[in-house]
């Protein structure tokens, strides 16, 4: 989102005005920092209007359709900046799948229903997802499935299609359309992109946002004795083709965002995370299904955690802008503010918690009595540990849940599982799974 600033054209005075600041990132020595294609996009966005918010810093550097990160690379796997836990086993995939089956039973079994994943990386989890329909197809024999995929980036919605659809039947393009791609996977079910939410056919859906919250842009906010300022990117006046962080000199439109009750003295606010979460919870609520998000985050309780990956190693986020990952954990509190009691909300949760609830201890024993290969068996423990050890992913990724208030009995009030715990009617993962 574009904030206007006063006085941000005239160059000459901005280093007065506009107090530098350093936070997590923006302080990697000069020589580290090459001039990319998207800096010198920046630098000369930023010459003729002045310096710009984080969150359009964000979009311009991963979503930007000539030089963005997302649109241009293949960021995921060992090859990639990072790899996400669908690339590190099997058995999250699989979990997922049980979640949404396991949903769609307590909810009464519907004729129909679609599978929407926003940001699907390489198609892996959904992969996942359709093997295990496929294997539970007596259970979902009479339902009629379709998938619905949120990508904006070309190039990884042709990598899902190579993952997921049958290669005999050819895919169907138009980029013009709002539905850019059309397939059907190898086991039959069609299967359709797009670049927005709202795009999305309107009907009884379960939505899953893995790893796709963390990347949206963040306005980031910092108390001073004035009053809360924004953080603004600027041109550092001391070393040519460097960006700097700076504090904007009065109040800013995105300012509207904070609570009023705000205790923390730096925060993070993402305003396209609202946007989608209303999105969402408007659909539930008004026909039924669930949403299951699964990402890096807090309960409103952390500040700065803007940060950069390229390579598996954390990067500094203002260091050769275009080549690294960009993200900022979810902050869940705000997500539930913005549901508005819409839909009820459960979470979050430690992923270790979520998937042990979901059973990955059986599944985990079940694999390894199946597999005579060492290295399989290897591979299969190692992942475990990956997904569960507090230290790696276990305690740093979160799940959360959107559901309709009538799927736990009616409640005309916002819950949240670490307050109040449904009992006549458990939620797989927020629960131990019961499987009928």
């Amino acid at each position: 989102m574009r904030v206007p600033v006063r006085r941000c054209a005239a160059r000459v005075v901005i280093p007065c005005i506009w107090r530098g600041k350093h936070f997590s990132s923006g302080n990697e020595p000069a020589e580290n920092n090459r001039v990319t294609p998207m800096l010198r996009h920046l630098m000369y966005k930023i010459k003729s209007t002045g310096p710009i918010t984080v969150a359009e810093y964000m979009k311009e550097v991963l979503t930007n359709p000539a030089k963005g990160y997302y649109v241009h690379h293949d960021m995921l796997g060992e090859k990639g900046d990072f790899i996400t836990s669908p690339e590190i086993s099997q058995i999250f995939g699989e979990l997922i799948g049980i979640w949404f089956i396991s949903e769609w039973i307590a909810a009464g079994k519907s004729a129909a229903f679609q599978l929407v994943e926003l940001g699907p990386g390489r198609g892996t989890l959904t992969g996942d997802i359709l093997r295990v329909f496929s294997q539970l197809g007596s259970v979902l024999k009479n339902c009629d499935i379709s998938i619905h995929l949120v990508e904006v980036s070309q190039k990884l919605s042709e990598i899902q299609a190579l993952t997921l659809t049958e290669q005999k039947i050819p895919l169907e393009r138009n980029a013009e359309s709002l539905v850019y791609m059309k397939g059907v996977s190898k086991s039959g079910i069609p299967i359709s992109w797009y670049r927005n939410l709202q795009d999305v056919p309107k009907g009884y859906s379960f939505y899953l946002a893995h790893e796709f919250f963390d990347v949206l842009p963040v306005h980031k906010f910092q108390k001073t004795p004035q009053g809360w300022r924004e953080v603004f990117i600027d041109i550092d006046p001391q070393v040519s083709d460097k960006l700097r962080f700076v504090l904007a000199p009065c109040a800013t439109p995105a300012e509207a965002f904070i609570q009023h009750d705000e205790t923390r003295d730096h925060v993070e606010v993402c305003p396209d995370a609202g946007v989608i979460i209303q999105e969402l919870s408007q659909r539930i609520a008004l026909t039924g299904g669930a949403a299951l998000i699964a990402d890096y985050g807090h309960d409103g309780t952390k500040t700065d955690t803007f940060r950069g990956f390229c390579g598996h190693r954390l990067h500094d986020v203002l260091t050769a802008p275009g080549t690294a990952d960009l993200t900022a954990d979810v902050d869940f509190h705000y997500l539930r503010r913005m549901a508005e009691e819409k839909v009820a909300s459960l979470g979050p949760i430690e992923q270790q918690t979520f998937l042990k609830n979901m059973g990955i201890d059986v599944r985990l024993k079940v694999l390894l009595d199946k597999s005579d290969d060492p290295s399989m068996r290897l591979q299969l423990l190692q992942g475990y540990d990956m997904l569960m050890n507090p230290k790696k992913m276990g305690e740093r990724f979160n799940f959360f849940a959107l559901l309709p208030h009538q799927r736990l009995h009616g409640g005309s009030h916002q819950m949240n599982a670490q307050q109040s715990r449904p009992s006549a009617s458990p939620v797989a993962g927020f629960d131990e799974l019961t499987w009928r």
